[in-house]
């Protein structure tokens, strides 16, 4: 195929040339019958870095599905319609348990890694609740049986109300769907964090032994400078979500990666309290924006930084697309150039709407006008 008329997202900005798919690759020439598609962008598909958006096909009700291949498709064809070309798909291995638990993780896993005819690269992202100490082992056997190059470390435990022996938050509706009554529940999370005291250790050697592997680590919700600095120092190089402007600020002045939620940026400030995305942008402080739980939020991302005259569309696209793929070392996309894969989105600039994805040089999402000038 051959696309020829529109301007296309370079790594110099817009340009009018056209292109050839060839093999699954961005060619100068190519055989194939030409699309015009003239006063059309042509951009580089979008990179998610992080994003659980796939939980609601997964299991839109707790236990409803056993068979996760259906959900797996649902999820693909949101994530190709929402011009995103690579995802990681964000498995929590948690004492949360449910679809967050160490055994639907293990199942996830599976069920990614052997599933056939997905079209969007869905690669896998594995969350780790650091205070679940007695399943370490576990967890690095799953790293490695999933081939997971991605991992990310949390910390959702209550301290606050469990040191000052308070009744948890939302703890009732999280024990529902754990599959335990609040009174397990809570003995749980008074366990996990009475043994706190051990974990710095435990995943500083953890951290240090995937780091060995060749895994990527990063941290999520990091609060102050000091509690960066310690991730920094076990290899994480990666700040996702920061939860403040000082842990960003002291992200981007040690060189290290920041990950910034689209949904924050589409509001213009987080719904946790925690500090804004579009704040930290402004700031020169972010080097990708991810989808978090919504996956068209990308695309409405770029969108509300173009009209807040944030940046220009060129600097927001790269945001979702060559600055993701720089972080994660994905040296074969994120920029349309000669030899690079072809993950493209096709969009309307008039209107915004993607119109059409393609992913290594194939179709996985087309519909309405855009379609209907490669079907003609």
């Amino acid at each position: 195929m051959r696309l020829t008329g529109m301007q296309t997202l370079g790594p110099e900005g817009f340009e009018e040339g056209d292109m050839a798919l060839v093999d699954g690759r961005i060619a100068h020439n190519g055989e194939g019958r030409a699309v015009d598609l003239t006063g059309l962008w042509v951009l580089p598909g979008m990179i998610d870095l992080h994003g659980d958006g796939f939980e609601r096909h997964i299991a839109p009700r707790r236990g409803a599905l056993k068979d996760l291949s259906p959900g797996l498709h649902a999820a693909d064809a949101e994530l190709a319609s929402s011009g995103i070309t690579t995802a990681m798909l964000a498995q929590f291995f948690s004492w949360e348990g449910g679809m967050r638990g160490p055994d639907f993780a293990e199942r996830f896993a599976a069920a990614l890694r052997d599933e056939p005819g997905l079209l969007t690269d869905m690669k896998l992202q594995l969350r780790l609740e650091t205070h679940l100490l007695e399943e370490y082992a576990r967890f690095e056997a799953l790293v490695a049986s999933s081939g997971a190059r991605y991992v990310v470390f949390n910390d959702h435990v209550p301290h606050d109300a469990l040191a000052k022996g308070r009744r948890p938050p939302r703890l009732t509706g999280q024990a529902l769907k754990a599959g335990r009554n609040p009174e397990t529940h809570h003995a749980l999370l008074q366990a996990l964090h009475d043994h706190r005291d051990a974990v710095p250790e435990a995943v500083t050697a953890l951290a240090s032994r995937l780091a060995a592997k060749g895994v990527f680590l990063g941290s999520h919700d990091d609060n102050t400078a000091a509690e960066r600095a310690q991730w920094r120092g076990r290899g994480a190089a990666l700040a996702e979500f920061p939860e403040t402007h000082e842990a960003a600020a002291a992200a981007h002045a040690a060189g290290d990666a920041v990950v910034l939620g689209a949904p924050n940026v589409v509001r213009g400030n987080s719904h946790k309290g925690n500090v804004s995305a579009t704040d930290l942008l402004r700031d020169g402080i972010g080097d990708a924006i991810a989808s978090d739980y919504h996956y068209p939020a990308m695309r409405q991302a770029v969108v509300r930084l173009v009209a807040e005259n944030i940046m220009p569309f060129e600097e927001a696209w790269r945001l979702v697309s060559e600055g993701p793929a720089r972080v994660l070392g994905l040296t074969d996309r994120g920029r349309i150039e000669i030899g690079k894969r072809a993950d493209l989105v096709v969009m309307d600039p008039k209107t915004g709407r993607i119109g059409a994805t393609f992913v290594a040089g194939r179709i996985a999402y087309m519909a309405g006008p855009i379609a209907a000038r490669f079907l003609s």
